[in-house]
């Protein structure tokens, strides 16, 4: 009845389920009086549905006392492990029990107190459910002048769903309260009411509650189940804050929702099927507080393991043909042309290489982790943020630039025989300088990596290195792959030399980056001082060909500029604004309250975070985002651009990043009016864009 079917991804789909559990979902008192009017048919409605999937008893704690609440239970057994039950708001689908109870006079039941739910995922809708066996509570008013002798027969009816993730069954019994029972679990088992009420606000399309809850509660994986129903969207992330002794979470509302609600009651989770109810009701939520990082939808439950490592290791392997590690391929090149020397060195030129990789992708993402944990918002290349890191690849860049066309020697990148070191060192400066794109595979793990155990974490960077090396250690292991480059000689110096171009390209796209991080002042100082480096490399060269001792020399020339730059770098840091009126979108600055007052307005919007270190980034742009087609194209169809600069950090911009699984940049989103993101392809085409954008016309 309730099975899932492929057209489940749409909204009108859901829409429907919805209408049709809200006319089965009535209200205790409309059932109580339908039975009432008709009670044979009920009756023959539960005897032919039955309960042989999910059966339930009822069970009385003891002997009630006048004036006091007397306590009732369900208890539900599943036939066999695949079949669940339901929570009292289902989710997007089921049906939520249904219960009627033929009490003395005067006697009232309550409201039903359920366990904690699980989530369940079906062709994206959300369900919430129960595995396994588990009991519902009913508490009962006894009025302090009932008179009755012993304990009431209580008899009734329940209707309920069973389900399984392929097929669902309606199921009906006929209740004859029994004894015993083991309330003292069940008690346990139903989650507890917080003593303090919360409060929540409407923010555009988002609900805000504050929750009352201990600091001292652990929070491993929160999620709040919302009793509302038709209220909010059930299957999206969760945000949520720590402020002292208040949750706050924000959830969507829903695109079905009717009126405003007054009072809101809900779940939270802690995971492991630990958790409180809780009672909000409308007033101030206050902002601020401590961003906790979950994967709490099963919409975007982490994907297993094996796929993540998978994904590492290709997206690591297509970072070689990506435009961001073009720059590079130089020193890849020299490595090839070594390892067309004996076997012996090739299989330590390939194995020295792959652990360089490996090391730098490790401490990288190792680092990136320990900042997370220490609470800074960083993601992945968040190192090209830092304008220290950048000027020290500009000057790493100048250095490999002049050691290429032979100014000077330096052993640790030199094509000599030291091949142990120098292919060692290549592969560091390769993770580095690959590290501003995440490609295609890539980015589900990386954004994984952030939400995983370190260890876990550390392995898929791990598998990201080996990924990026591994067509060069397969070519240090593989002797008929070997054979087919150029033998070493001669001409291997000519080529070190030509290689030089692509490094020097290299360091000034760094100075461009430099001047995009700090300001022009910032990085005149900076070529300041790099000239000085410069100048002493190059009076070691000159010394090295006389055979003289050399590397005295740079300390003497090159120390008053590296003087000159630790003082006066920091002084001239100013980082300059972007100026989004030079692109032909005519886009916003991204921030949440742009974002929701644009998706508000009813138009398409087209989101996009760049940076000016991602050479990705910059080639979409250039194809495919700053084209007049795609400017017409938008117009013509009332799109509302947004872009988000990651260049210099910003915490918004990483915790949005965070939320929507990715790492780092770039990232592209395009928003249908009423509906959610979807993610384009990290690779744009001009075409792509004005068919996405005059589609909807």
């Amino acid at each position: 009845m309730f099975a899932a079917s492929p057209f489940a991804n749409h909204a009108w789909f859901k829409a429907l389920i919805m209408a049709i559990a809200a006319l089965l979902a009535l209200p205790q008192s409309v059932l109580a009086q339908e039975v009432d009017e008709d009670r044979s048919r009920a009756l023959q409605r539960i005897e032919r549905s039955g309960d042989a999937h999910i059966s339930v008893d009822l069970y009385a704690d003891g002997a009630p006392t006048a004036g006091e609440t007397w306590m009732l239970a369900l208890r539900f057994t599943p036939s066999a492990p695949e079949w669940h039950g339901y929570w009292s708001n289902p989710g997007d689908a089921g049906l939520g029990m249904q219960l009627v109870l033929d009490l003395p006079e005067g006697w009232e039941a309550g409201e039903a107190l359920y366990p904690v739910p699980k989530r369940l995922l079906i062709a994206e809708l959300m369900n919430h459910i129960y595995e396994g066996e588990y009991a519902v509570l009913v508490p009962v008013e006894v009025p302090a002048n009932a008179v009755f002798d012993g304990i009431p027969d209580v008899t009734g009816t329940v209707e309920f769903l069973a389900c399984t993730d392929e097929i669902c069954v309606p199921q009906g019994a006929v209740l004859n309260a029994g004894q015993s029972g083991d309330f003292a679990r069940w008690r346990a088992e139903a989650a507890p009411m917080l003593d303090a009420q919360g409060t929540f606000a409407i923010a555009g399309e988002t609900l805000r509650i504050g929750i009352p809850l201990p600091e001292s509660v652990e929070l491993p994986e929160p999620y709040v189940f919302i009793a509302n129903t038709q209220l909010v969207e059930y299957a999206p992330f969760q945000n949520f804050w720590r402020d002292g002794d208040r949750l706050v979470v924000e959830i969507p509302l829903s695109e079905f929702r009717s009126g405003e609600a007054d009072r809101i009651e809900g779940i939270v989770s802690f995971g492991e099927e630990a958790g409180v109810r809780f009672v909000a009701k409308a007033g101030e939520v206050a902002a601020g507080g401590e961003r906790l990082v979950t994967m709490n939808s099963a919409e975007g439950a982490t994907p297993p393991l094996w796929s993540l490592i998978l994904g590492a290791l290709v997206g690591g392997l297509i970072l070689n043909i990506m435009p961001c590690v073009f720059p590079i391929l130089s020193l890849k090149a020299l490595s090839l042309a070594r390892a067309g020397g004996s076997e012996a060195e090739a299989r330590a030129e390939g194995t020295a290489y792959t652990a360089g990789v490996v090391l730098a992708c490790v401490a990288l993402g190792g680092t990136m982790l320990a900042l997370r944990a220490a609470g800074e918002q960083v993601g992945w290349a968040f190192q090209l943020q830092s304008p220290s890191v950048v000027i020290a690849l500009l000057v790493m860049a100048a250095v490999i630039t002049m050691n290429f066309a032979g100014l000077f020697e330096l052993p640790s990148v030199d094509t000599g025989n030291s091949q142990g070191r120098s292919a060692f060192g290549t592969g560091l400066l390769a993770a580095v300088a690959a590290t501003p794109c995440t490609g295609p595979f890539m980015a589900a793990a990386l954004g994984a990596a952030l939400l995983l155990p370190t260890p876990l974490a550390l392995l898929l960077f791990g598998m990201l290195g080996l990924g990026l090396a591994l067509p060069f250690l397969i070519i240090g292991f593989v002797p008929a792959l070997r054979k087919r480059l150029p033998k070493p000689g001669p001409w291997m110096e000519t080529f070190r030399r030509f290689m030089a171009i692509p490094m020097g390209l290299t360091a000034l796209a760094l100075v461009w980056l430099t001047v995009q991080l700090g300001g022009r002042g910032f990085a005149l100082f900076a070529l300041v001082m790099l000239f000085g480096i410069v100048l002493a490399l190059f009076v070691v060269g000159r010394l090295q060909q006389a055979g003289k001792m050399a590397w005295p020399a740079f300390g003497l020339i090159a120390a008053p500029f590296l003087i000159f730059g630790a003082f006066a770098l920091p002084y001239a840091y100013a980082p300059p604004e972007r100026d989004l009126s030079a692109s032909l979108l005519e886009p916003q600055a991204f921030s949440r309250a742009t974002l929701a007052e644009a998706r508000a307005s009813g138009q398409p919007v087209f989101v996009w975070f760049t940076a000016d270190w991602c050479v990705t980034c910059k080639v979409n742009e250039s194809v495919a985002i700053e084209r007049e087609a795609t400017a017409e194209a938008f117009e013509q169809a009332g799109v509302i651009a947004i872009v988000g600069d990651w260049t210099v950090r910003d915490e918004e911009i990483t915790m949005f990043l965070t939320e929507q699984g990715a790492a780092g940049v770039p990232l592209y989103l395009w928003y249908e009016p009423g509906q959610e993101a979807e993610q384009l392809p990290q690779f744009l085409t001009s075409e792509m864009l004005e068919q996405r954008a005059l589609r909807g016309r």
